[in-house]
């Protein structure tokens, strides 16, 4: 984003009103997005309504012509930007860097292994998430942003784009079907078959108390997930689950709805059995979180064109917990 007569971004002005309006042009990696998507991100501390508002008023303009929030935005754009006021922030706790374990980082690409616990964004109650975190440690970086999500108690592979064109092909290739999503997971119950498809319709609703949640319903979303048995123990299977669809708690409500609850899931899991899981027995070891963890992704790299496959390792808590059950039943040939 070039600046013309030098004037500072509105993410770096101080708590005030600007003086005048500001003129930015944008640049090939600022192409491509929604004008009030643009906004929103650079305009840091300003409502978001404030941001619509000034849309819709004209206020905003690009190539010194009127334009509405959808418009997106071209190479050479220039954008001219009112002044705004900057919410002041001294009352809010600055968002810490924190860097993660890399798994994979290039010009293009960046993915971590999140850890159990952490959010990916902040929203809903948490001030701030993996994408906050790492756009403090790393403020040099002209682009950051997520290419998808996790729930904040799954752990495992999380994708970021450094570039917006990185964004947009990957986000192609997981709309069109050519990622590979894998997660292991154990659940409660006698699970039988070696491979199994679930294909429930997913209903996305919020609680009273405003939390998201998901229940299987005639008419929701089409959803798809294939399971494959790993080991089995008398009352506990290791599975391996492959996205065929990415709805919103996808893995953790086939599985519920299908009589398998995954040990730890707070939301729809067996919540008797998780309490007694916080202590270990005679039979197997303490699980104080969701065993859910994104272990590998295949996909295509943005730039070269050539196959990926990354892995997280399956962490230290949820190895224990495995090495605690003993010797399975069953393990399945790989």
């Amino acid at each position: 984003m070039k600046m013309q007569n030098d004037v500072v971004p509105p993410s770096s002005q101080p708590a005030a009103l600007q003086p005048q309006a500001q003129f930015v042009t944008i640049t090939e990696e600022e192409a491509g997005q929604r004008i009030d998507n643009y906004l929103l991100r650079i305009c840091k501390g300003v409502p978001k309504s404030h941001v619509y508002r000034i849309l819709r008023s004209g206020e905003v303009r690009v190539n010194k012509g009127r334009i509405d929030q959808m418009y997106r935005l071209e190479s050479g754009d220039v954008v001219r930007i009112p002044p705004v006021r900057i919410a002041e922030k001294s009352s809010q706790a600055a968002v810490p860097g924190a860097e993660f374990a890399i798994l994979h980082e290039d010009a293009h690409l960046l993915i971590i292994d999140k850890p159990c616990g952490v959010a990916v964004h902040g929203g809903s109650g948490v001030s701030y998430g993996v994408i906050e975190q790492l756009r403090a440690a790393r403020p040099d970086a002209k682009f950051l942003e997520l290419v998808h999500r996790l729930d904040r108690e799954t752990s495992g592979l999380l994708l970021l784009a450094k570039k917006r064109s990185a964004l947009t092909n990957l986000h192609e290739q997981m709309r069109d079907g050519l990622t590979d999503k894998r997660y292991l997971t154990m659940v409660a119950g006698d699970w039988q078959n070696a491979r199994q498809h679930i294909k429930l319709p997913l209903h996305k609703y919020t609680t009273a108390e405003g939390e998201r949640r998901v229940c299987v319903q005639a008419g929701g979303m089409e959803s798809h997930t294939v399971f494959g048995l790993l080991r089995k123990w008398n009352k506990f299977a290791l599975l391996e689950a492959e996205l065929k669809t990415g709805r919103t708690h996808q893995i953790r409500v086939h599985l519920a709805s299908s009589g398998f609850p995954i040990l730890g899931d707070d939301k729809y899991g067996d919540f008797a059995l998780n309490r007694a899981l916080l202590k270990a027995d005679d039979t197997r070891g303490a699980l104080k979180r969701m065993f859910l963890h994104a272990h590998q992704i295949t996909f295509t790299h943005p730039e070269t064109g050539k196959p990926m496959t990354v892995n997280a390792p399956l962490p230290a808590e949820c190895e224990r917990f495995l090495v605690s059950l003993g010797k399975p039943q069953t393990t399945a040939k790989r």
